[in-house]
């Protein structure tokens, strides 16, 4: 019996250390996020306004009707509200993007959020999209049109591609205020300093020359 208690609890603990893994609850209604006073102590987070001083336009950001510039050579734009955008989601683990998608394979690239799950719903446009699970490495996919909703694990790579010959929009919740992004190609391929040549074309199977042109375009990135 208490050899069971004793797992009870272990297990217990387990569950609410995994539970604090990530964005932690806040310990007030908010906490408006403020600039960091210098050579202040460094924070999971971000410090507090005085809660008297805090207004309105703290937790207001205008702007996610206007579409984003797709003039680039993946053909995409994300607009991300995150905590250095809105200073009033501090402590609150929660972010949204809007994403736009030139036509004709307007591409947001294999990435992954270290720290969120994304929701996706599209509201304009043809996307496809999908995620890779961790090993053994399966893939996900589907074709989502407006109204569609598609949920990206925390994690995992994903990806979304405009299949269509229109622009696409799309708008994604994220359940970190800060959720990173690590996108693969750069992260490979452009890092500063870059990666070892030998490296990369012993894992690729690569040529040596062939990834040092790939390390010379992604470097430009």
């Amino acid at each position: 019996m208490k050899s069971f208690h004793f797992l009870g609890l272990l297990s217990l603990a387990l569950a609410f250390s995994f539970a604090s893994a990530f964005d932690p609850s806040p310990l007030q209604d908010f906490c408006v996020a403020i600039p960091e006073p210098k050579n202040a102590v460094f924070v999971n987070g971000k410090f507090c306004k005085n809660p008297n001083l805090t207004v309105a336009e703290d937790f207001f950001f205008p702007g996610l009707n206007v579409p984003g510039n797709t003039g680039n050579r993946v053909g995409s734009n994300v607009t991300l509200v995150n905590v250095d955008k809105l200073f009033g989601l501090n402590t609150l683990g929660i972010s949204l993007a809007r994403l736009d998608f030139a036509p004709y394979g307007g591409l947001i690239p294999p990435h992954t959020h270290p720290r969120a799950t994304e929701i996706l719903v599209v509201v304009e446009g043809t996307l496809y999209v999908g995620f890779v699970t961790s090993n053994p490495n399966r893939l996900f996919t589907k074709v989502l049109y407006p109204g569609d909703v598609f949920v990206f694990p925390i994690g995992l790579i994903h990806f979304q591609f405009n299949i269509a010959k229109t622009n696409a929009v799309a708008f994604a919740g994220l359940s970190s205020q800060n959720p990173g992004v690590i996108t693969i190609a750069n992260a490979i391929f452009g890092p500063n300093p870059p990666i070892n040549p030998d490296v990369l074309a012993k894992a690729f199977q690569l040529d040596n020359d062939e990834v040092v042109k790939l390390q010379k375009l992604f470097a430009n990135a």
